[in-house]
């Protein structure tokens, strides 16, 4: 017997305690042949219970994914390009300069208490590059709030911007840059230095704060006076209408906002008298740092003020992001930090281990489900070109099949072939894992799909940790409630996904968790569309509509499992072919039947009906790719906004609905949470901007999760066009520049047709302090808008619900101020409004109300609104948004604008066009007198 020190990775490294380090003296590891060639079996010693739960604690807490401050340096920042993009190694070279010289901006920014210490490049993997090392959990989408470097879209163009999805103060998903972005230096007199934009862009993906302009809302009435939307007040510049031929002129007032027209524009001095902020203008050279609570423009109509209650950007910063803490802690650095070190990484071809449970639970329709799904993995889901192996275990464990490349059809039915068809004794998890791992290191950014139903009945808290370590991406699936919790920890800690999987047929639960199971690397047109994944349990018929729309139809495979006996099956093309069992592929001991689509689907809408005269459950898979190699697919993506949740936060349920990073709005979206208990619950999914949806029309569709419960719950998500309604989203400009315009992005089609998708997202764990869910408050209320109309207040706002954004609230309050502070920090001290008559609507509801207040309003006054929502156990939502209206009285004088430079502007301007009009009256008289003189 060979002593192997599987825990090599952990005994090398220098900053884990030595405890651990000698830990592996615990286990006696023998060789077999692996998945990758060579690997251990494993027999551990006796262990105490506490020293088994520190010493995975330790391990779990030294791994994750996902960016961290170490000391005042960021570390683990991932900045990853996308398949599509083209090799230019010049775009790493500029990478390098943009977070080198974004680390001397972010230093300054917040008084020099953090800059950026490394930072991680994946390429793709077609590139030839020089000084390349192996990627390790680094992928293109898998990593929480990642840089991405990926083509230009319809939507955003070239311009830098961030996708935000949650609350004021929580991390961003990702920031995108374009190549062209990067390697066009035209771009820098667009949007200001690199560095620069970069600090912009990481202050909303890291803190979330928000961006202090408003492009819709670019001016506004303060005290009677014009305001530029900006912070601070003290930027000052000027305002113009820039005519079609480029030159400039006077602004005009609208007469029926006294406000600056849409065609006026402000325009920054170059040199200023404040250093901030880098959210409203980092393309000015003097801008330098954050505005703070003394400087803040709390008035302006900005998404910062809407989302963050009126709070400072570096308010938010150090008292509500997630590095509050460390921030508040850190002592400034004596001098300047040194540059970021970079690692430049790459992904080779996917290499996978299955590595799936015999054991004696499994036995049955378990293991049967199992085989059902590893083959529709197997033929559909895992990519052309990719490395297999599968590893089974039980009392003992074996490899059925070590890597094989995935070259043609043929391997891939050769690897369903082999797939476990029985099951017996224990539930040895340690065993696979070693059975998947080699003693060389050579599971580096290699992934282990590993699935069972039961609790290990070895220390699997011995060797979690070491699988951990081992640089490999473990995606786990629970196949029933019993399954070891270790999974979860496994999966989060080295980048991959958890699920959970329930042994009822009809939920199809393990075939879409195996569906999921993809690497992306930015090229969607090469990755599986799920269409529909559906089931249900009848004596009669089964009938359901799947729409093939014209961005997939490649590669589309109708895979109808059934439960007892073989069932009639018509499946009906949008031209009206129809296909029946003759044109389908079945297999009797998988109990499956196959429909695959030669060529490209036909677009529009597939119907299928199944016929049984027996009561049994069916389920249906419908999965598809892309149609051209130049067109992405419309996609899905959801998540929830917590992996564990303690009850005392609301759950958020995200669903993206996309193409090519274009949001897809106006969709129908429904997710399904259920408990491995069987508590189910369907939530129709907003992309109303209220509620737990940030923006309107983003694409991105939200809803709180009320009805927590215990245990881990699974998440699955539907999409169709909402009655031909859906469309993609017009352009919408994010980044403020220094000298508009910015050039023209090119229009596309808004039309998408009928389609379908489903999603799953990874599963997530529920412990609640008692047996029952908290009861929540009514959502705060971020949508309030204020008009003054003569002497008539009108507000609106979207109805929260009696839980967050569901159900209906019992009533409003509201009050108003002349002064905001007064009313954000002392609502209750706000001026009351009459609400008797105001009755609550259901959550996601208009609502509006007018009232007179009991003086008259005076011409250029400004006033200040807020509400409060109650429900029927009398708990009260936060304060909502600010929202103010002025008075301004039309007239043919515009009101005073507070920035001088308007006023002397327009006075030199004006004098300049009087001079010109009299010099050229005095000429054409002069002429006309000496014109006159020559004839007499």
């Amino acid at each position: 017997m060979n002593q192997l020190y599987w825990y090599h990775s952990v005994h090398s490294s220098k900053d884990i305690p030595s405890v651990i380090r000698h830990f592996k003296l615990i286990f006696d590891l023998t060789l077999f042949k692996t998945c990758s060639g060579v690997a251990v079996h494993l027999n551990s010693a006796a262990m105490d219970s506490r020293t088994k739960f520190v010493l995975l604690w330790m391990l779990l807490s030294s791994t994750s994914t996902g960016i961290k401050l170490d000391g005042n340096g960021y570390v683990d920042v991932i900045i990853a390009i996308g398949a599509k993009v083209p090799q230019d190694d010049r775009l790493i070279d500029i990478i390098k300069d943009m977070v080198t010289e974004g680390s001397v901006y972010l230093y300054e920014a917040l008084d020099k208490k953090v800059y950026f210490k490394e930072a991680t490049i994946l390429v793709p993997s077609h590139w030839k590059s020089k000084n390349v090392t192996k990627a390790r959990t680094e992928s293109f989408e898998k990593v929480l709030s990642i840089i991405l470097i990926d083509n230009a879209n319809s939507t955003y163009g070239d311009q830098p911007y961030t996708k935000q999805y949650g609350e004021c103060g929580t991390m961003a998903e990702y920031i995108h840059f374009t190549p062209e972005y990067l390697l066009n230096d035209a771009v820098i007199q667009l949007y200001g230095l690199r560095g620069r934009v970069f600090v912009h862009e990481w202050a909303h993906l890291r803190w979330g704060v928000y961006d202090e302009y408003n492009k819709e809302k670019p001016f506004y009435h303060s005290n009677g006076r014009i305001e530029a939307t900006r912070c601070s007040k003290n930027i000052e510049g000027q305002f113009y209408e820039v005519t079609a031929g480029g030159s400039l002129q006077p602004c005009h007032i609208d007469p029926q906002t006294s406000l600056p027209t849409d065609k006026c524009k402000f325009f920054p001095d170059r040199n200023q008298n404040t250093n901030s902020s880098l959210m409203s203008l980092p393309s000015l050279d003097s801008v330098s740092t954050f505005c703070r609570k003394n400087e803040h423009n709390n008035k302006a109509p900005n998404l910062q003020n809407e989302k963050c209650d009126n709070k400072a950007t570096w308010t938010v910063i150090f008292e509500d992001s997630v590095d509050k803490d460390a921030l508040q802690t850190l002592k400034p650095l004596e001098s300047p930090p040194p540059p970021p070190s970079f690692k430049v990484v790459q992904r080779a071809q996917r290499v996978v281990c299955l590595i799936l449970d015999v054991s004696g639970s499994m036995e049955g329709a378990r293991i049967l489900q199992q085989r059902q799904a590893a083959t529709h993995f197997l033929r559909y889901i895992i990519e052309d070109q990719a490395s297999v192996g599968i590893v089974t275990f039980s009392t003992s464990a074996s490899t059925l099949r070590s890597l094989t490349i995935i070259d043609s059809d043929i391997t891939r039915e050769t690897l369903v072939q082999l797939l476990p068809k029985r099951a017996s004794g224990s539930t040895n998890m340690c065993l696979g894992l070693m059975y998947s791992m080699s003693d060389n290191g050579d599971v580096l950014g290699d992934e282990i799909i590993f699935l069972t139903d039961g609790q290990a009945t070895d220390n699997i808290a011995g060797c979690a940790p070491s699988a951990i370590q081992s640089g490999a991406i473990i995606s786990t699936i629970a196949f029933s409630n019993s399954a070891a919790q270790a999974l979860t920890e496994m999966a989060d800690k080295t980048g991959g996904i958890f699920f959970i999987a329930k042994d009822d047929m009809i939920s199809n639960q393990l075939m879409d968790a195996f569906a999921s199971l993809t690497l992306s690397t930015g090229d969607y047109t090469n990755e599986p569309v799920q269409l529909e994944s559906v089931g249900a349990r009848t004596s009669d018929w089964f009938n359901g509509t799947v729409s093939v729309d014209q961005t997939v139809g490649n590669k589309t495979s109708f895979v109808i499992i059934y439960e007892i006996r073989f069932p009639s099956i018509y499946i009906q093309s949008p031209s009206g072919s129809i296909y029946t069992q003759t044109n389908m592929s079945h297999d009797g001991l998988l109990k499956t039947v196959t429909l695959n689509i030669p060529g490209t689907a036909e677009p529009g809408d597939w119907k299928y009906s199944i016929q049984t005269t027996s009561n049994q459950a069916f389920t249906i898979t419908v999965t598809s790719q892309a149609a051209h190699d130049d067109v992405p697919p419309i996609i899905v993506k959801t998540h929830m906004n917590q992996q564990f949740s303690d009850g005392t936060k609301p759950m958020t349920v995200f669903a993206e609905v996309s193409q090519n990073y274009r949001p897809v709005i106006n969709a129908e979206v429904w997710a399904t949470l259920e408990s491995e208990t069987g508590s189910e619950h369907t939530l129709q999914l907003l992309d109303n901007g209220a509620g737990a949806d940030a923006f309107q029309g983003d694409g991105i569709y939200s809803r709180y999760f009320t009805k927590i419960v215990n245990g881990r719950n699974s998440l699955k998500v539907r999409v169709k066009n909402q009655g031909g309604q859906t469309r993609f989203a017009v352009q919408k400009n994010s980044v403020v520049q220094l000298n508009p315009p910015k050039p023209p992005v090119s229009e596309e089609p808004l039309e998408v047709g009928n389609f379908t998708r489903t999603a799953t997202g990874e599963s997530f764990v529920v412990k609640l302090s008692g047996t029952t869910p908290p009861n929540f408050p009514p959502n705060r209320i971020t949508d309030l808008s204020a008009e003054i109309q003569e002497d008539t207040v009108l507000l609106s706002w979207t109805a929260p619900g009696e839980d967050l954004d569901q159900g209906t609230a019992k009533s409003y309050e509201i009050r108003w101020s002349f002064d905001l502070d007064m009313l954000r920090n002392s609502f209750s001290n706000g001026h009351v409004v009459n609400t008797a008559a105001v009755s609550p609507h259901e959550a996601g509801s208009v609502e509006q109300h007018s009232f007179n207040l009991s003086f008259p309003i005076q011409n250029g006054t400004t006033l200040f609104f807020a509400v409060q929502s109650e429900d029927e156990q009398n708990a009260k939502s936060e304060t909502s948004n600010i929202a103010q209206a002025s008075k301004i009285l039309h007239g043919p004088k515009p009101p005073g604008v507070s920035n001088p430079g308007m006023n002397l502007t327009v006075l030199v301007i004006s004098v300049c066009v009087v001079i010109m009009v009299i010099c050229f009256i005095v000429a054409v008289t002069a002429w006309a007198v000496r014109r006159r003189n020559r004839f007499v």
